[in-house]
């Protein structure tokens, strides 16, 4: 009876309840945190990985701007059912460029980790314009006015700068070449071997398939890179992690 006294004595008096709960979870914190400021490195190098091309990178924007992340995450939990659907477990270094990060903790659609190349630019033009016509049961929002709203990047290489002060490693060729390589990302005739050269694996074309560079366009951009850039068939975790 004596140990119980003591417990109900904490749980009625409220500030030291408060001060007790402070205690642990500062307790807690600081064992699960402390640690990661001594390791060389918390994030498994991963060859393919680079940051998002300035197309790329507007397209994310306008995916959060829109609260694309509240009902579509990306990260596929390392569990049967999630690997089976979606694809490879997320990797950590998948999102060592992304501020914030999109992993979600809901999903009314499905996680987009792995959706780059799953589909057609057409079927996302058509999927963000009527959702419904492409799946019926589907509750999203339309997006049509995407490719109706044009963009310039006209402040293309303040963006690419601003990550770069958050630890993006983007260089200043990069930021030079920025709005060079926004333009030449979306159309196919452009001169875009340098724009490879920084950005391996970066799809170059007309996303949306009119006229101009809309928010559509880096939205598809954005959205058929996602999960693309690990070659995970010769890919092998870092055993001594």
């Amino acid at each position: 009876m004596g140990l119980l006294d003591k417990h109900k004595f904490i749980e009625t008096n409220a500030t030291i309840l408060l001060v007790g709960s402070l205690l642990v979870v500062s307790i807690g914190g600081i064992v699960e945190i402390a640690p990661l400021f001594y390791l060389e490195n918390t994030i498994e190098d991963v060859e393919g990985m680079r940051p998002y091309s300035p197309l790329e990178l507007t397209g994310r924007d306008i995916y959060v701007r829109e609260g694309c992340y509240v009902c579509h995450s990306q990260m596929i939990r390392p569990m049967r059912d999630e690997v089976e659907r979606y694809g490879h477990y997320s990797l950590a270094a998948e999102s060592q460029y992304d501020h914030p990060f999109q992993w979600g903790s809901k999903r009314t659609g499905p996680d987009l980790a792995r959706v780059g190349g799953r589909y057609s630019d057409e079927w996302h033009v058509d999927h963000l314009t009527d959702p419904q016509s492409v799946v019926p049961e589907s509750v999203m929002p339309k997006y049509g006015f995407l490719t109706d709203t044009m963009i310039e990047p006209e402040y293309i290489d303040d963006l690419l700068k601003a990550h770069k002060m958050v630890g993006v490693p983007y260089t200043d060729e990069m930021i030079e070449a920025a709005r060079d390589d926004f333009l030449a990302q979306a159309d196919p005739d452009s001169d875009y071997d340098a724009l490879l050269e920084r950005y391996p694996n970066a799809q170059v074309r007309n996303f949306d398939g009119e006229a101009g560079i809309s928010e559509m366009d880096a939205l598809i951009a954005y959205m058929q890179m996602l999960g693309t850039l690990v070659d995970f068939s010769t890919f092998t975790p870092d055993a001594s992690r």
